[in-house]
């Protein structure tokens, strides 16, 4: 992944609203959320969350796919699994025990350290 997609990526998510969307998309896969029922979680016009969705596309983290009448928006996991990969590639210069609670962490997907305050569903 090149030095650009990193930045547009980490911008994208440099912001609340958009934090809060990639979590709470991140939280519903494979599945993924009706642009209504986004809009409702994160209680946000849906115009508001329409241009926030549109930063989270542009930088590869979120993709939308339409159903009938809805636009269902879902992670690109693919996409964070990568941005996370080349954000710790050199970790601790390449001595791994430095990163050992880093991995631990992440090995304990669905403990409350990736849990998000912002939104209750």
């Amino acid at each position: 992944m090149d030095n650009e997609t990193i930045i547009l990526a980490l911008a994208a998510l440099a912001q609340s609203t958009r934090l809060a969307a990639f979590r709470l998309l991140v939280r519903h896969e494979p599945g993924g959320l009706a642009a209504g029922e986004l809009a409702r979680a994160l209680d946000v016009p849906h115009n508001t969350l329409s241009a926030h969705i549109s930063v989270l596309a542009r930088a590869g983290l979120v993709v939308g796919q339409r159903h009938s009448r809805s636009i269902i928006y879902r992670a690109n996991i693919a996409a964070f699994h990568a941005l996370a990969r080349d954000l710790v590639q050199d970790c601790c210069g390449g001595r791994p025990e430095l990163c050992a609670p880093l991995l631990d962490d992440v090995r304990g997907c669905g403990n409350t350290a990736f849990s998000s305050p912002e939104v209750n569903t």
